[in-house]
């Protein structure tokens, strides 16, 4: 009869060097280790000394317990996106900023634009009352019909002859599409509103789009009966 023998399996813990550790950490956690501002890898000398190996300077992710909750959750995706809409916004002003790095801001001159086809250029500087000009536009053929579009050159001409500071800010009022201005209504809209612009960057000027709203708000002409 055959004997068996029970032995006892001694198992030796492997040494696991610091780059092959997180290869054995699943994923997840592997992304949480590994978002810290600051991570260390240690590994253990023959001599015991624990030595470091430089930091690993990666983005920080800061995890707010609230944040999990329904209602803040939603509160804080509101804000995030009024966060977002404000740098959108910033980035759009500074598109449209002075190109000129010798352009100077002068609160002194003003510049309004109604870029309509029939709108005006109106100019307010120092000592002198304000002055108002209808858009230099011009006839041109459009399929069979005639319509009227703005005047690019003249335009330019008309701005140069008032000699305004480079740098000066331009405010534009805000092109707006309606539903029964049709479609050529929105294409001359759009025309002229990004003619403008520009134009104006192009000279020197600082451009800030306005809300018709905004304005008609300030001077009490938002109703349909007033006349502007």
């Amino acid at each position: 009869m055959e004997s068996f023998y029970l032995t006892k399996l001694v198992v030796k813990p492997a040494f696991i060097p610091p780059t092959c550790f997180f290869t054995l950490i699943p994923p997840p956690l592997r992304y949480a280790a590994s978002s810290a501002l600051a991570f260390r890898v240690y590994s253990a000398s023959a001599g015991g000394v624990i030595v470091a190996s430089p930091t690993l300077d990666l983005p920080s992710v800061t995890v707010d317990p609230q944040d999990f909750g329904t209602g803040g959750g939603r509160a804080r995706a509101r804000g995030g996106k009024k966060i977002q809409r404000a740098e959108l916004r910033e980035n759009w002003l500074d598109a449209l900023s002075c190109p000129f790095r010798h352009g100077k801001p002068s609160i002194d001159w003003v510049i309004g634009v109604d870029p309509d086809v029939s709108g005006a250029l109106a100019i307010l500087k120092p000592d002198h009352s304000p002055q108002v000009f209808d858009s230099p536009h011009l006839k041109v053929t459009v399929g069979k019909g005639v319509r009227r579009r703005l005047d690019a050159k003249s335009i330019v001409h008309l701005i140069q002859s008032f000699e305004v500071p480079i740098g000066t800010t331009a405010y534009i009022e805000q092109s707006t599409p309606f539903p029964q201005d049709g479609k050529q209504g929105w294409w001359g809209g759009g025309f002229g509103y990004g003619l403008w612009i520009g134009i104006l960057v192009a000279l020197g000027f600082s451009v800030v789009p306005v809300p018709s709203a905004l304005w008609k708000r300030t001077f009490k002409l938002a109703g349909g009966d007033t006349n502007k």
